[in-house]
Order: structure tokens, then sequence, then C-alpha cells
């Protein structure tokens, strides 16, 4: 099972990113939205789900793991394939998915191709109990946001360790928290420049 990968991205064409790992060209199967997230030559490190079929094998990229595990819970629903799947992720975030189903909200995830009213009310029947209201659920809110997620890969790759990575991130949220800064607003590339700063202070010391 190929649960992650990270590499180049070589090619961008529409639900498809063509990512460049160790010499090989891997085709990912993406939403809308991460396609859109990344450029041509950038690194990118996604959560995959193997589908495996007689007469193919198919990767499914995720920005994050909670994407990707919900991706495979909806597949144990009823008519409800990986194209479908993937499709329900490109139109709704996991909150609004999870807020849909506890309210019973058909309209809201009818809309989304490939489902029809139908299949709206078997998505809403076999998993309401599964999920919740995503946005006040304990295995969502708890989880890391993207960018930190991202900053953790980055620093880790350039040799810091998991706990070296937090630490550094941590001073980083402090120092933005004292500035009155949200880092969800900053680039990546500024984030790592302060967690580097960060993480040379902590060593030296």
């Amino acid at each position: 099972m190929i649960s992650m990968l990270s590499g180049n991205v070589r090619s961008i064409n529409g639900d498809r990113l063509v990512i460049e790992v160790g010499g090989f060209g891997l085709t990912v199967l993406v939403t809308p939205t991460t396609s859109t997230q990344v450029t041509i030559g950038s690194q990118i490190q996604l959560f995959t789900s193997l589908v495996v079929r007689e007469d193919s094998l198919t990767l499914f990229g995720f920005i994050n793991e909670e994407s990707r595990s919900l991706f495979e819970l909806l597949q144990t629903v009823s008519g409800i394939g990986p194209k479908v799947a993937l499709s329900i992720l490109g139109a709704l975030t996991p909150e609004d998915l999870g807020r849909a189903i506890a309210q019973e909200d058909i309209g809201s995830i009818e809309k989304v191709p490939g489902i029809g009213r139908k299949g709206a009310q078997r998505l809403i029947l076999e998993l309401k109990g599964k999920l919740g209201d995503l946005s006040h659920s304990q295995q969502f809110t708890s989880h890391q946001p993207a960018w930190r997620e991202q900053l953790s890969s980055a620093l880790v790759s350039l040799g810091f360790s998991p706990k070296e990575s937090d630490a550094a991130i941590s001073n980083v949220i402090a120092s933005l928290q004292s500035e009155g800064v949200d880092a969800s607003i900053l680039d990546l590339s500024e984030l790592l420049k302060r967690a580097l700063s960060s993480g040379k202070s902590a060593r030296g010391r």
C-alpha cells in the first residue's frame, strides 16, 4: 500500500498530477482545490490511497490525512466509488459534509456531481453517527492545520527531528501571536525561515 509520497510536481492536468518520486513519474488523482494549490516544479507531499482494480492501479492524493480517511470512509457507502468520493471532497470540505450529514441537509449533498437525491439520502443514512458534525468533532479539530503539517514536513526533510520541529513551530506561533499575526496567512517560505531561525537558536543553547 502506498500511503504517502513526496516529490516534485512535473505535470498538472485538471484532476491529476504527475509527481516525480525517485526518478519515476506517478499519476495521482486529486481534487480541483489541490491542483490549484500547486505549481509545476514545486515540492509536494500527499497522503495517498491506492485503489486496486482488475485492470488498473489508481492513486488518489490528499493534502491532509483527514481528507484521505474521509475519502476511504465515503467508499463504504453503497453505490459510491472512488471517483464519486473524490468528487464529494472536491465540492464539500470535511466540515461542510459533516454538517450536512448531521443536519440531514440533502440539498447540499445532492448538488455534488454524480450523487443525486437518492445518493445523498443513502449517504446520510449510512454515515450519520459515524462522522457527526466535523466542525465540532475532536477527530478533526485536534488535527494540525495544513500549514503546520507542511512546515513540519519541510523541517524534518531538512534534518530536524519531529520533536525539534514541533518546538521550532511552537516558537514561531508564540512569536507571531505576540505580533498579532495569524500564521495561516503567511507563505510557507516565510514560516520556514522563521522556524529555521528559531530552530538554530534552540539548538545553539
